[in-house]
């Protein structure tokens, strides 16, 4: 069984699928599958061109790509979910209050991942292991000013927003691959 990451954002069309995308790039050797879907999103979009373009950037095809409006299963067969900001993953843990302990903004998550103990190889099941991991340095984990937390939405800005937003998404699925990889 492969575990699975799941990005959320506000409309699915710009932050979370570009992290899907991405995420997708930067995970292809881990035994992890990723998907994204958002708070508010009306179900079946295009994801924005500006994003579409950095998506395309990692060699994938995202012209097929269409948003979902995350749903409480989606959240709670997720090993890990990684929102844009602090209000997604209220929403979320509102929506599936038992998975409250997978449920992280992206920018937390990246800084718990490089805060972590090394996980022990979990036979199977590495990215939950790091789950782990990062959850065990939260009390390490110095509390965070919003904006530290927060992935700025590109959204009405020029393409060199999207891209400044593709860039820090990437430094922070880093560590999370690293971690998981060591989990592995």
């Amino acid at each position: 069984m492969v575990d699975r990451i799941l990005f959320v954002c506000h409309a699915n069309l710009c932050r979370s699928p570009m992290a899907e995308y991405l995420a997708a790039d930067l995970l292809a050797k881990l035994p992890v599958a990723v998907a994204s879907a958002g708070t508010h999103a009306v179900e079946g979009r295009p994801m924005h061109p500006y994003a579409a373009e950095v998506a395309a950037g990692t060699g994938a095809v995202p012209a097929d790509f269409r948003s979902r409006r995350v749903a409480p299963g989606q959240l709670l067969d997720a090993a890990l979910v990684l929102t844009a900001t602090r209000n997604q993953r209220s929403a979320c843990v509102a929506l599936a209050p038992a998975a409250l302990h997978r449920v992280f903004t992206l920018r937390q998550f990246a800084r718990l991942a490089e805060l972590a103990p090394r996980p022990e190889a979990a036979t199977g099941q590495p990215l939950r292991a790091a789950v782990r991991a990062a959850a065990q340095a939260r009390g390490r984990l110095q509390p965070a000013a919003p904006a530290d937390d927060d992935l700025a939405d590109p959204l009405g800005g020029p393409l060199a927003d999207f891209r400044q937003c593709a860039r820090v998404i990437e430094r922070c699925v880093l560590p999370v691959a690293a971690l998981i990889e060591a989990a592995g």
